[in-house]
């Protein structure tokens, strides 16, 4: 057996100066050897608790060519990263000019729409100031009809005034319900021009600001951003297209161009509407003027005859009213009995448990309070009899009065009013 070496070479520096020793002076030739000689020691260094130094320079080796690795990961990631940043550029700049062509598109069609929306606001001015002369003349024939049909029976006649006012009557209110179809119309091709130049405005809103973000994009860089330690998690997937994103803005150029050309149409033929109204409310109006100076002197006569029997009435009221008067001054007076003998009853109630019977007086005032009690119900009775007959006075008064006021304002609307108000007719288109 090999005589085993003494324990002073298996120190952790005298193992390492032997390695180093037999690593520097052995030759190729020798690497068996040396190697043989490592195996032989190997259990002794373990035993002695020193380290693997192999695992270690294999580690060391793996280690390098990790940074070998990396190194390569890195020039192959620059050079990726710097051909996506010129694509982004190059798609970004091509975006911009995108949206600015199609931003040029809607504000053309937004100023024609514009200018449109302005030709029909003016022909509705027009529209609705006739709508507005037409409702003086309807309301003045309106206003005739209306107060010679609140006339008596004997008085409500359908001589020509009244013929004559129902066709002004009728035409006045064709021109206004055409008028106002015409008017609704308008203010419906208003609303679709307006909701046009709405989108148009939208869509040119979205496309100035997506213009701006893309421009800022094209001018951001590294050293214009904070760099915060974000998160890598994979944006969300937007939800328009490129050819969804096109169709959009020529969607809404199209709709605003049909909206331009049906407002065209639509003011021709409001102009021939305009034109055609005049005539014929002038020429019936000038028919109905030559009818109302008809039957004012019967209308006078009749009012002569009801006005005497209104004074009579109005006498008998006045009677009914005194006698009433009288009836409640005295059930005031009764009532005041009664009171004063309820108070005597209330306070005699107040005696002591002996003395309370049913004495003379006792019996005295409980009939004075009952007889009280029937007076003034009786006396009740008449005052609502006498409001009764009162009430059928008044009545009757009212009807009087109505028919003098009915008379009084036929004459007046036939020979004041009326007349006045159309001698200077105050329609015009």
């Amino acid at each position: 057996m090999t005589p085993r070496p003494s324990n002073r070479w298996f120190g952790t520096t005298g193992l390492r100066d032997l390695f180093l020793f037999v690593c520097g002076n052995f030759n190729r030739q020798d690497l068996s050897v040396g190697t043989r000689a490592m195996s032989a020691l190997k259990p002794s260094l373990q035993q002695a608790g020193e380290p693997d130094l192999g695992h270690i320079q294999a580690m060391l080796n793996h280690h390098e060519l990790f940074r070998g690795e990396c190194k390569r990961l890195i020039v192959e990631t620059d050079q990726v990263c710097a051909r996506m940043h010129d694509d982004n550029v190059k798609h970004l700049d091509q975006r911009v000019r995108e949206i600015q062509f199609l931003r040029k598109e809607l504000e053309l069609k937004l100023e024609e729409l514009v200018v449109e929306i302005d030709a029909l606001l003016n022909i509705k001015s027009r529209v609705m100031k006739a709508l507005d002369a037409c409702k003086e003349p309807l309301r003045v024939a309106s206003l005739c009809l209306e107060e010679r049909r609140k006339r008596g029976p004997s008085a409500r006649l359908h001589d020509d005034v009244n013929a004559e006012l129902r066709k002004e009557k009728l035409v006045l209110e064709e021109v206004t319900v055409l008028l106002e179809n015409v008017e609704k119309q308008i203010t419906e091709q208003i609303r679709l021009n307006r909701s046009a130049k709405y989108r148009l405005e939208k869509d040119l809103t979205e496309k100035s600001t997506a213009e701006n973000i893309d421009a800022s994009c094209l001018l951001m860089n590294v050293r214009s951003i904070s760099l915060p330690g974000g998160s890598n998690a994979v944006p969300p997937s937007l939800p328009v297209a490129q050819t969804q994103w096109e169709n959009i803005s020529n969607l809404n150029l199209d709709k605003a161009e049909q909206q331009r050309r049906s407002s065209e149409s639509l003011r021709v033929l409001v102009e021939t509407v305009l034109q055609q109204t005049t005539a014929d409310i002038q020429k019936q109006v000038q028919a109905t003027t030559t009818a109302f100076q008809l039957n004012i002197q019967q209308v006078k006569s009749h009012k002569l005859q009801i006005e005497e029997k209104l004074l009579k009435v109005v006498a008998e009221i006045n009677s009914q009213q005194k006698i009433r008067e009288d009836l409640q001054v005295s059930i005031t007076k009764k009532q005041e009995l009664l009171s004063l003998a309820q108070a005597r009853l209330a306070l005699r109630r107040q005696r002591p448990g002996k003395e309370q019977c049913r004495d003379p007086a006792q019996v005295q005032i409980s009939a004075h309070v009952q007889q009280l009690t029937v007076s003034i119900n009786k006396l009740h009775e008449d005052v609502a009899r006498s409001e009764h007959e009162q009430r059928a006075l008044v009545r009757c008064q009212v009807s009087l009065q109505e028919a003098v006021n009915t008379k009084a304002n036929c004459l007046y609307i036939d020979e004041v009013v009326c007349k006045q108000l159309r001698e200077p007719f105050p329609y015009m288109v």
